[in-house]
């Protein structure tokens, strides 16, 4: 008997996620506001999901050039997947827009590349929500690993980003 309530609670811990997952609309653009360092999932203008998120090192202003720590600011979209990245979980912004590369080559420096949306780095899982106290990333935004795995679900590949001051 104990045997299977155990087998029946390991099923329902697996498809229980899945199942709220399945329940919540998929989002059609996010929204991320830097100072109050709140990302939300939107579908049709509604918010169905926020995160509060740890961003850059250098979160103040816009990103301009590789290597200066900041979260960009702008337009983009969530263009790609990475399951086997130095992060749990990540999704690609595709961060430098034209804007960007413009304003790069004028100050004759490489706008830099590579942000996403992620979780935490591997072997640092525990920290969970202290993360957010500080900001850590050289300018992505970093959510929990139990959020990243939500977003994973919720947000579907070139869905619009948002990132405003």
């Amino acid at each position: 008997m104990i045997k299977r309530i155990s087998i029946i609670c390991l099923i329902a811990s697996i498809l229980y996620p899945q199942l709220i997952f399945a329940t919540l609309p998929k989002a059609d653009k996010v929204v991320v506001i830097k100072s109050k360092r709140l990302m939300m999932l939107l579908k049709d203008g509604e918010i169905i999901k926020s995160y509060k998120v740890s961003l850059g090192k250098n979160p103040v202003g816009p990103k301009v050039q590789e290597g200066d720590q900041k979260t960009p600011e702008g337009s983009y979209v969530l263009n790609s997947r990475k399951q086997n990245s130095k992060y749990y979980l990540a999704i690609n912004i595709s961060y430098p827009n034209e804007s960007d590369i413009q304003n790069a080559q004028k100050l004759g420096v490489s706008p830099g590349n590579s942000i996403a949306i992620h979780g935490l780095p591997k072997d640092l899982e525990d920290i969970d929500k202290f993360q957010r106290r500080l900001d850590w990333t050289d300018g992505c935004i970093a959510v929990t690993n139990t959020e990243m795995e939500e977003i994973w679900q919720l947000v579907p590949d070139g869905t619009p980003i948002e990132i405003k001051p």
